[in-house]
């Protein structure tokens, strides 16, 4: 989908979480890869019945930290799916609705409508905001200690 517009920063991601309710993230290589709204587990091969996404609607347990902040934390603990995914894979925001839960525990949503790629730009002001926190934290993905 050529014609999907970009979002440039992570400020213009939050403002568009903020007026769309039903806001994901998902990282693959675009609607047009995704045209079955299907995922599959990678360990089993599992056909899954949703696309694996991230929400990025706030819990309230979130309470009144910033909007940016739970938008940056988001991208920055999956961006790690860009390099294990392979070639073309980026994150891009859809509108959706949850259809159940993967072997992860993540939300398998409807493409309801694909909205916006997120430039590569965001994902490195997601990783600036993340890493200015004073507690040390790390992409979900963790090295295995030895």
């Amino acid at each position: 989908m050529t014609g999907m517009p970009t979002v440039e920063t992570l400020d213009e991601l939050t403002e568009l979480a903020q007026r769309h309710a039903g806001l994901f993230v998902r990282w693959s290589r675009g609607p047009a890869a995704d045209v079955t709204g299907t995922s599959s587990d990678d360990l089993t091969g599992v056909r899954l019945p949703g696309l694996s996404a991230s929400p990025l609607a706030v819990e309230p347990w979130w309470g009144d930290r910033p909007l940016r902040l739970w938008i940056a934390r988001r991208l920055y603990d999956y961006s790690h799916l860009k390099h294990e995914k392979g070639p073309g894979v980026r994150p891009w925001a859809l509108e959706g609705r949850e259809l159940g839960r993967g072997p992860d525990n993540e939300p398998l949503v409807r493409c309801d409508r694909p909205v916006a790629w997120i430039a590569e730009r965001v994902i490195s002001e997601a990783v600036q905001a993340v890493e200015e926190q004073n507690d040390r934290w790390g992409p979900l993905r963790r090295p295995a200690a030895g």
